[in-house]
């Protein structure tokens, strides 16, 4: 996809008067379930339960970012705590892989608080705490997604401080960010969880490549040193270049395939998933759901052709 055309499908993404509009449109929604397991935790459990029962892992993610005011974030915590209890009751929940969880739960530090003006971070830090501990009780792991920029500072020293009492707690690196090459070698100790993926936000050039090939380079350099780290590399691509790489790689350091695993998103490559499933890989699904799905639905469009086109021909048949 083309930067102009990228970078105006994000910038869709925070138009309140876009999101109105779309949301609004019946074809919206039927298009959106093929990203969205639904908006209700009963759906995203159902989701959750098939997934597992095909042989692939799972991460939940409750949609909902950039949270304003105390009484959300609160909302958002007790969302997650649960999602967990749930998610913790499914009968496929006992099934392991060995020291890998295949259940785990996504979060986003914003909604969470963080950019809350009196002490954001510190309640986004101790309703993260809350969720571990959650987790921790219910046979669950937790990851902390990435956001822009602005954020990065603030979500690793989360992470680097909760690590302390969840070793297992992972995060998200994002390949297009100049900072990430050396963000992998300090991260990529004993116990890390590391989610490699390429980028979703809209990035000024004096923080990010903005040129794919530059973008691939990256990625690839940041996966070397992940697959030759001590933790757990997660390979978030449907890339078909970065997968067959990332197969070189974790071969090159001669891994298991039970010390690393592929991520892909809900609804993509299916087929690919199976694929990886089938060949003995871990495969982790990240599924979404709620209603606060247009800003996510924006980013999936932004970042590959095939989602727009899909969208643009069920706006046509409608």
């Amino acid at each position: 996809m083309s930067a102009p055309l990228r970078s105006a499908l994000l910038a869709a993404g925070r138009s309140a008067r876009l999101e109105q509009t779309v949301t609004k449109l019946p074809v919206s929604r039927a298009v959106v379930r093929r990203f969205v397991a639904g908006s209700t935790e009963e759906q995203v459990v159902a989701a959750a339960g098939a997934l597992l029962r095909s042989g692939r892992f799972v991460s939940i993610d409750y949609l909902g970012e950039d949270t304003t005011d105390l009484a959300g974030a609160q909302a958002t915590l007790a969302q997650y705590r649960s999602l967990i209890a749930a998610l913790g009751r499914l009968p496929e929940a006992d099934a392991t892989a060995g020291a890998v969880r295949p259940l785990e739960v996504s979060v986003k530090l914003s909604a969470l608080g963080q950019a809350l003006s009196h002490d954001g971070h510190a309640i986004a830090r101790d309703h993260a705490r809350q969720i571990c501990a959650a987790a921790e009780a219910a046979g669950l792991w937790v990851t902390v997604d990435a956001e822009d920029h602005t954020t990065t500072d603030s979500t690793l020293a989360v992470v680097r401080e909760l690590r302390a009492d969840y070793p297992w707690l992972g995060t998200v690196l994002q390949a297009y960010l100049r900072r990430t090459e050396d963000d992998c070698r300090a991260l990529a100790g004993p116990q890390s969880r590391i989610r490699l993926c390429k980028g979703a936000y809209d990035e000024p050039e004096s923080v990010a490549f903005r040129d794919k090939a530059d973008v691939d380079a990256s990625y690839l350099r940041c996966l070397a040193v992940l697959a030759a780290g001590q933790g757990y590399p997660m390979i978030a691509s449907h890339d078909p270049a970065m997968l067959g790489a990332a197969a070189v790689a974790v071969g090159s350091a001669r891994r298991k395939s039970e010390e690393y695993e592929y991520q892909m998103l809900y609804g993509i490559r299916v087929d690919e998933q199976q694929r990886l499933a089938a060949a003995g890989n871990h495969v982790r699904v990240y599924v979404p759901y709620g209603e606060q799905w247009y800003g996510y639905f924006m980013r999936r469009l932004a970042e590959r052709p095939a989602n727009l086109g899909f969208f643009l021909r069920a706006l046509v048949g409608n």
